[in-house]
């Protein structure tokens, strides 16, 4: 299996804020972008490995900025790293102001997909090479992720986490 690099996952989705997609402020609701954050950061996996995939964790969804009514979101997703059957995705999250001709950060996260077989068994995915700086800085920092979200699931022994421990334990 020949290994991708990460500009061969990114995609950008673009979704118009409507009445329905906000709460009693004018501010889209968090659920609404976190829905479209789950397409858009499948569409990306599941362009990386040419296979469907299923949502295996949400992790650090931070909003810094709200979206308003009628303001545009673009979301920007490409895969990080992968692992065996699993692949994290980091997203940007954008609003663009249209009447005003501005745009600005609204949040980022990060979504783990794990590919399907056939049969919906974990198969195997394409490893990512990381071709720029930041894309370098991802590709290292999701191992530590990875192995947080595994202590947090109980899939792991903090123990054995050996990519945490080299963080804060000097040898």
């Amino acid at each position: 299996m020949q290994s991708k690099t990460a500009k061969e996952s990114f995609i950008v989705m673009t979704e118009l804020v409507l009445p329905n997609d906000t709460n009693v402020f004018g501010n889209l609701m968090g659920g609404r972008l976190m829905y479209w954050m789950d397409i858009a950061s499948a569409l990306a996996a599941g362009k990386h490995c040419n296979s469907p995939v299923v949502t295996a964790s949400v992790d650090n969804i931070s909003f810094e900025n709200p979206i308003k009514l009628g303001n545009v979101v673009h979301i920007e997703a490409k895969v990080t790293r992968a692992f065996n059957s699993s692949m994290e995705v980091h997203m940007k999250v954008w609003g663009e102001d249209t009447v005003s001709q501005y745009r600005y950060k609204s949040n980022e996260a990060y979504y783990t997909f794990v590919a399907l077989d056939p049969n919906r068994k974990p198969r195997p995915v394409p490893g990512l090479i990381p071709e720029t700086e930041e894309e370098q800085k991802l590709f290292d920092g999701a191992l530590r992720r990875r192995q947080i979200r595994l202590i947090l699931g109980g899939k792991m022994k903090p123990d054995d986490a050996a990519e945490l421990k080299a963080l804060f334990v000097k040898e």
